[in-house]
């Protein structure tokens, strides 16, 4: 029996797994968000740690007892600077906060090799850059940071006394060189920082603590060990199998993502793809990343006053390209392809016919728009797809499955368990972790339950709406700096 954590934005996911990968149990515990400011979104780091507790304690009791091993997911791109005495010195700089978009030029003007050496491009979601906003707007903060940790190594380090990290999730700060699979002592220089302030890295299938006495004696288990772990990405990909060069996924959570599985590293920060390590040894990935995907269902169910299965159902009655309305999901700005914190969502188009109905389905047929525009950029930089399973709670929703699958010409399977996510490959890596057992042994594919081909009717239907999504956005973003 295997315990998977996903410490995600939205809320914490715990899942128990058996030894065949068969799933047990799960439970969740929400999380609040704050926006201070425009363009912020923070979190108290000690929030992820109840919510854990919380989530971990709603499974069977019985269960628990007979955990062998814990795995780590998480949230990427987090700042939790911590003092001398490992307390946190301020909120968590969130993966979506858009505040040092100006310190990513001053980084790269600080370290021209940033794009070589990480295989990014540097975006204010990234780590490093908010370590340059900290020290430039709270000066205090920064000369009493020890450590920085990411969500889930805080977390690690609040149940285990250690600091230490995966090398998927570690990609995602700019501090790591990406072939190397190690600390650049040159991005960390960069941003006033050095090694001492990192946590030590490990693979994520390998043991990077075990959990305290005090931990092990409230969750009613042993002490047993506590894997290293994975970005949220990265584990959501080892939960279905998606470990060899050339499997993709589609991940729609809260932001969206299309991951391919690289034998080699291949950046391609040009086009805001993000090259970074896979959470298994001698992997590495590419993503497309797209800040809001199904958080723009929960937008816009609460913008029409439906709750979220109205909201999709309303989608589906008015049908795929019911109206000219056209909906652009950049709530929370966007990373590929456009690399612009500052992008802001519209609705556009709208006439007196325009209905609940007619926005919710322009606003799922948005978020396949925003995909294609990822796929292409992926496509553009070599890499073939023809094939994404689909994971996260929008897999819920073959009708949305068919507007993706049209607009993005690829063929989408949905695999049993596969909304359950990250927490389902935080189990798997537990599993590696504690029996020595090969990633092919324990990161399965999951049976396909249903599969989506692409409609060339539908396609030809979306394709209009399509280019008039991609001419939408140069002209709003000329708009916004003329004004």
């Amino acid at each position: 029996m295997y315990l998977g954590v996903d410490i995600g934005t939205s809320g914490v996911k715990a899942v128990l797994v058996q030894d065949d990968g068969a799933l047990l149990a799960q439970a969740s515990a929400p999380l609040p968000i704050s926006r201070p400011d425009p363009l912020w979104s923070e979190q108290n780091p000690n929030d992820w740690v109840a919510a854990t507790d919380a989530a971990v304690l709603a499974l069977p009791l019985d269960l628990r007892g007979r955990v062998q091993a814990v795995g780590l997911a998480g949230q990427m791109h987090g700042a939790v600077l911590l003092g001398s005495d490992d307390k946190p010195l301020r909120p968590a700089i969130l993966w979506n906060d858009g505040r040092s978009f100006a310190e990513c030029t001053e980084l790269e003007a600080a370290e021209p090799g940033t794009r070589v050496i990480t295989g990014n491009i540097a975006m204010p979601g990234f780590t490093a850059p908010k370590l340059l906003w900290v020290r430039k707007h709270e000066p205090a903060i920064f000369a009493a940071t020890r450590t920085v940790l990411l969500p889930k190594d805080y977390v690690r380090l609040v149940l285990t006394g250690e600091k230490a990290s995966d090398m998927s999730d570690s990609a995602g700060t700019l501090w790591l060189d990406g072939a190397a699979r190690d600390w650049s002592d040159a991005m960390l220089a960069a941003t006033g920082l050095d090694r001492s302030a990192m946590p030590r890295l490990v693979e994520g299938g390998a043991i990077a603590g075990q959990l305290s006495a005090v931990t092990a004696a409230r969750w009613g288990m042993g002490r047993v060990p506590v894997a290293g772990g994975a970005g949220d990405n990265a584990a959501g990909a080892a939960g279905v199998g998606v470990i060899a060069d050339g499997d993709a996924l589609l991940s729609l959570g809260t932001s969206g993502v299309i991951f391919v599985a690289t034998a080699d590293f291949r950046p391609n920060p040009a086009r805001a793809v993000h090259a970074f390590c896979h959470c298994l040894p001698d992997m590495w990935h590419q993503m497309s990343v797209h800040l809001s995907a199904a958080s723009c269902i929960d937008w816009g169910a609460r913008l029409t006053g439906r709750d979220v299965p109205a909201f999709m159902a309303g989608a589906e009655a008015a049908g795929v390209a019911a109206g000219p309305e056209l909906f652009l999901p950049y709530l929370s700005g966007e990373r590929t392809p456009h690399n612009d914190p500052h992008a802001r969502g519209a609705l556009l188009r709208l006439d007196n016919e325009t209905d609940p109905g007619r926005i919710a389905a322009a606003v799922l047929e948005g978020v396949a728009f925003a995909h294609a525009d990822g796929i292409a950029a992926l496509r553009e930089a070599g890499t073939r797809i023809e094939q994404l399973a689909v994971i996260g709670g929008g897999a819920r929703s073959q009708h949305w499955g068919r507007i993706i699958a049209a607009a993005l010409d690829v063929e989408l399977h949905y695999l049993e368990g596969g909304e359950v996510g990250p927490a389902l490959g935080a189990a798997r890596l537990a599993q590696i972790a504690a029996t020595g057992a090969s990633p092919a042994d324990c990161c399965l594919r999951p049976p396909v339950r249903a599969g989506i081909a692409p409609d060339p009717m539908l396609a030809e239907q979306l394709a209009p709406k399509l280019a008039q999504f991609r001419a939408a956005w140069p002209a709003l973003r000329t708009l916004r700096e003329e004004t």
